[in-house]
C-alpha cells in the first residue's frame, strides 16, 4: 500500500447497473471549442453516451444520449454492425439553462461483420484527414476512408481478436494474436495482398495477381496482451508499448525490444503520456494502485479508491495534467498526484501465545498439499494402425484407483492419441498397470475388441529420499548373484540420493510413507523396510522386475531369487482387520440411516395430520423433533460418506498387502507362474468391494475351496466340497477369525509341499525343494 493517496478533484457516478471497459473512455476537445480544454467522453455497454466538462466542486454534463449499440467514443462511434461518425456542436445559451449541445451524424457505414475494436490514422501517408480501421470478431481488418469503404483483409492464423494500434511512423498496424505474439502489418502489404472471401481463405495459397498476407515482423510475448499503445508525442520518440498479463514490453519500430519490466502485480490498464520531453507511463493494477513509470523506473505510487479499467491524462480549465480513471461499474474520477498522506493505520490485534504443536501440524499439512500439487505426471502415447476402414471406433483407457487419466474415452478415427496419468488420492495404488481397450466394427459389420496393457513409471507415485534406519516392517530377498549397484538400475532416483556407493536407496511415496532398499555388502541379500507393510509392495515388485531385466541384459540365464524368512501373516492380518472394521461401520451407518429415515417420515406424517385438521391441536414439540431428526440424518449421511472413502482406500491397501503376500509365497516355495496366478486369484477374487459382496466372504470361499480340493489331505474333503458347492450363500461374516485361520492353513499346506492346480485329483503332497543357495 502506498503512503499517498490520489487526491480527488472531481467525480461522478454513471448510471446504475451499466458496465464499462478500457475502450469506453476518451478525452479531447470534441466540441471544437478552441480553448484546448478537454472533455471526458464515456460510453457504456448499455449504449449510453455521456460527455462531461469537469469543474471543481460541480459536475457539468455537456451531453448525454442513449445509443442503441455499444460504442468506442471519439468522434467515431463503433457499433457491433455499424460505424457512425458524429460531430458535437455547442450553442451559447441566453437563459439560465446554459449552453446547448447537439450530436449530428456526419456519415455512417453498415458493417457486414461483427466489429471488435478500431483504430485511426493517416493510412498510406495521406494527409488532411484520418482513415479508420476496424477489426472484426472473425479476424478481418476493414478499412474506411471517410464515407467510402476501401478494402478488407483477413489476418492469417486468426483465432480471437486482440488489441489493435496504428503506428504512423512506419505506416503499420500492430496487434497481438492468439499465438501470444506481437505482429506488425504494413498498410502497403495489406493493400496489395490477395483478397480473401472467407477466413479460411487467408491460410490458403494466394490467387493469381496477389500476394499471401504475412506480418512484417513478429515477437513472441509468451502471454496475452491487455493493451497496445504507440506514443506519438514527438518525432524523436519511436517506441511501442505492450501491457501483458505479467510484464510490460517496450519495442522499437522495427520490432527490436528495448526493455521488459516484470510486474509484481496484476495490471488492469495503462496510458503513456508526455512529461518534460520524455514519455512516462500511468499503470493501474488490481490492488487499487496507480503507478507512474519512466522507462522501467518507478517514479510515484498513489492509492485509488477502486480498480481502474481505463485511465487517461487530460487538461481542464482549472487543472492541467489531471488523471481520469474509470471503473467497470461506472465510477468516473478526476484526480491529481498529491502528497497528502493516508492516516489509515492497521488496528491492533489481540496478542495470543503461539501454539507450536498446532503450527507444526499445520506445516506438515501444507507440506503434504505441496507434495500432492507437485506430483509427477506420466504421459503416454497410443498409436493405432488399421489396414482397412473401421466403423464405430472407440478407445477406452482404464487405470487402477486412485490413479486417473486426463481423458479416458476417445471416439475418433485411428490415429495417435496422447493422455496423462496422475495420482488422484492420498494413498498409492495397488497396481501401476493400465488397460487400453479398442472396440470397433469391421467393414462387414462384425464387432471387434482389442486389449493391450501398459505400465506406468514408479516415479509417478514416489520421489527420491534419504534412507530410514528404524522401521516397523522388514523383508529380506535372497539372490544367487553378486550384489547390484542400486543406483545403476534406478537411475531416475539415484541423481538425488545421498548414498554414493549404491548400496542403499530410499523412495518416499507421495502419501508420505518412506520405503528403503539396502543391499548387503557381504552377501547376496537385499532388505526392504518401511513403516507401512502395504506400501512396500510397489517397490518390491519394481526391484525384482529390474533385477530380471538387469541380469537378462548380462546374459545370465540362471538368475534366481527367493525368500527364506517367515511369512509376515500377522502384519498382513492388520490390513484385513482394518478393512473388515470399516465394512462393519458402513453396515452400521446404513442401519442407523434407515432407522432415522423411518422416524423422520413418521414425524412428517404426524405433522401433516395436525396441519390438515380443522381444529388444530398443539404440535407437542413435533417440529423440534423433526428438526433434530433431520440433523441426525444429515450427520449420519456425512459420516457414512467419509467411511465410504476410507473403505475405498482400505481396500486398495489390502490389495497391495495381498499382492505382496502372494509374491513372498511365490519366492518362498518357488511357485510357477500358473501356480502364482491361482494363488492370486484365490486371495484377490474381487477388484472392487460392494455392499452386497465383499472381499472377506469371497476370499474365504475361494480359500476353503482350495483347502478341500487341490490342497486337501483326503478324498473325503473333496467330496464334502462338491456337496456344499450348490448351497453356498455369501454374506458379511461376524468376524475375521475363520478367514485368518483358513489363510494360515493355506500357507501351511503350501509350505508342506501342496500343489496349486485346477485339477481335482492333485491332492498328493510331495516334498518341495527351496530354491535358495548359500
Amino acid at each position: 500500500m502506498s503512503l499517498f493517496k490520489a487526491c480527488d478533484w472531481w467525480s461522478a457516478t454513471l448510471g446504475e447497473g451499466e458496465e464499462f471497459d478500457q475502450g469506453c473512455l476518451c478525452v479531447g476537445d470534441v466540441d471544437n471549442s478552441g480553448t484546448g480544454h478537454d472533455k471526458i467522453i464515456v460510453g457504456s455497454y448499455m449504449g449510453m453516451l455521456r460527455i462531461f466538462s469537469p469543474h471543481a466542486n460541480k459536475c457539468t454534463e455537456v451531453f448525454g444520449t442513449n445509443l442503441r449499440y455499444i460504442c468506442f467514443l471519439h468522434l467515431a462511434v463503433l457499433h457491433p454492425r455499424k460505424l457512425s461518425v458524429y460531430a458535437v456542436f455547442g450553442t451559447a445559451g441566453n437563459v439560465d439553462h446554459g449552453d446547448q449541445y447537439q450530436l449530428k451524424l456526419i456519415y455512417e457505414h453498415n458493417l457486414q461483420r461483427t466489429a471488435c475494436n478500431m483504430t485511426y490514422g493517416t493510412f498510406g501517408g495521406v494527409t488532411g484527414h484520418h482513415s479508420l480501421c476496424i477489426q472484426s470478431m472473425d479476424g478481418m481488418l476493414m478499412f474506411f476512408e471517410q464515407d467510402s469503404y476501401t478494402f478488407g483483409r483477413f489476418l492469417p492464423g486468426f483465432l480471437l481478436p486482440g488489441p489493435l494500434a496504428y503506428n504512423s511512423r512506419t505506416d503499420s498496424f500492430l496487434t497481438v494474436s492468439s499465438a501470444r505474439q506481437l505482429e506488425s502489418y504494413k498498410y502497403e502489404t495489406l493493400a496489395v495482398s490477395a483478397d480473401a472471401e472467407s477466413r479460411q481463405d487467408s491460410d490458403l495459397p494466394p490467387k493469381a495477381g496477389g500476394k499471401r498476407l504475412s506480418p512484417d515482423w513478429t515477437f513472441v510475448l509468451g502471454e496475452q496482451a491487455l493493451d497496445v499503445s504507440v506514443p506519438s508525442f514527438s518525432h524523436s520518440s519511436s517506441s511501442i508499448l505492450v501491457l501483458g498479463e505479467r510484464n510490460l514490453f517496450c519495442f522499437r519500430d522495427n520490432g527490436q525490444i528495448c526493455f521488459m519490466k516484470k510486474l509484481e502485480f496484476n495490471p488492469s490498464c495503462f496510458q503513456p503520456y508526455a512529461s518534460d520531453g520524455t514519455t512516462s507511463l500511468l499503470l493501474g493494477n488490481h490492488t487499487n494502485m496507480l503507478l507512474v513509470y519512466q522507462d522501467v523506473t518507478l517514479k510515484w505510487a498513489a492509492q485509488l479508491p477502486f480498480v481502474p479499467v481505463a485511465v487517461r491524462v487530460a487538461n481542464f480549465t482549472e487543472l492541467r495534467g489531471a488523471v481520469v480513471s474509470l471503473t467497470s461499474d461506472g465510477h468516473l474520477l478526476c484526480s491529481y498526484m498529491g502528497t497528502d498522506p493516508s492516516f489509515f493505520s492497521t488496528p491492533k490485534v489481540n496478542a495470543r501465545e503461539v501454539d507450536y504443536e498446532q503450527v507444526d501440524a499445520e506445516m506438515k499439512k501444507l507440506h503434504r498439499f505441496i507434495r500432492e500439487a507437485t506430483r509427477t505426471q506420466g504421459r503416454r502415447l497410443v498409436k493405432i494402425k488399421a489396414l482397412s476402414a473401421l466403423q464405430s471406433f472407440k478407445l477406452s483407457i482404464c487405470v487402477q484407483p486412485p490413479l486417473a487419466v486426463t481423458e479416458d474415452q476417445f471416439a475418433l478415427e485411428p490415429m495417435v492419441v496422447a493422455f496423462s496419468a496422475f495420482l488422484n488420492g492420498r494413498y498409492p495404488p495397488a497396481d501401476l498397470t493400465g488397460d487400453i481397450i479398442v472396440s470397433y466394427s469391421s467393414p462387414t459389420g462384425v464387432p471387434r475388441v482389442l486389449q493391450s496393457r501398459f505400465s506406468l513409471p514408479l516415479a509417478l507415485v514416489c520421489v527420491p529420499s534419504s534412507p530410514a534406519k528404524n522401521t516397523k516392517f522388514k523383508i529380506t530377498v535372497d539372490t544367487n548373484q553378486p550384489p547390484v549397484d542400486l543406483s545403476s538400475i534406478f537411475r531416475e532416483f539415484s541423481a538425488k540420493t545421498e548414498d554414493k556407493d549404491g548400496s542403499s536407496l530410499a523412495f518416499q511415496l507421495l502419501s508420505g510413507t518412506k520405503v528403503t532398499v539396502v543391499a548387503s555388502k557381504t552377501s547376496q541379500r537385499y532388505r526392504i523396510q518401511s513403516d507401512s507393510f502395504e506400501d512396500m509392495w510397489l517397490v518390491v515388485k519394481e526391484l525384482l522386475q529390474r533385477f530380471d531385466q538387469h541380469f537378462a541384459k548380462l546374459g545370465i540365464k540362471d538368475f534366481r531369487k527367493s525368500f527364506s524368512g517367515s511369512l509376515p501373516l500377522q502384519d498382513y492380518f492388520l490390513s484385513v482387520d482394518h478393512h473388515f472394521q470399516l465394512r462393519v461401520s458402513a453396515q452400521q451407518y446404513q442401519d442407523l440411516l434407515s432407522e432415522r429415515a423411518v422416524q423422520f417420515r413418521a414425524i412428517q406424517r404426524r405433522l401433516l395430520t395436525r396441519f390438515k385438521d380443522k381444529t388444530p391441536a398443539p404440535l407437542q414439540n413435533l417440529d423440534t423433533l423433526l428438526e433434530a431428526t433431520y440433523s441426525q440424518v444429515m450427520a449420519l449421511a456425512e459420516a457414512a460418506e467419509d467411511n465410504r472413502a476410507l473403505l475405498e482406500q482400505a481396500f486398495v491397501r489390502l490389495r497391495s498387502a495381498t499382492h505382496l503376500l502372494v509374491l513372498l509365497m511365490s519366492l518362498w516355495q518357488g511357485l510357477t507362474p500358473d501356480q502364482t496366478a491361482i494363488l492370486e486369484a484365490t486371495l484377490l477374487p474381487l477388484l472392487q468391494d460392494t455392499p452386497q459382496l465383499g472381499w472377506e466372504e469371497s476370499c474365504d470361499a475361494a480359500v476353503s475351496h482350495l483347502l478341500r480340493s487341490c490342497l486337501s489331505q483326503s478324498p473325503k474333503d473333496q467330496a464334502t466340497t462338491l456337496a456344499q458347492t450348490g448351497g453356498l450363500v455369501l454374506g458379511l461374516p461376524q468376524d475375521t477369525a475363520r478367514l485368518k485361520k483358513h489363510i494360515a492353513l493355506l500357507c501351511d499346506r503350501i509350505g508342506k509341499g501342496g500343489r496349486l492346480t485346477l485339477a481335482s485329483d492333485a491332492n498328493v503332497q510331495v516334498p518341495a525343494q527351496l530354491p535358495v543357495e548359500h
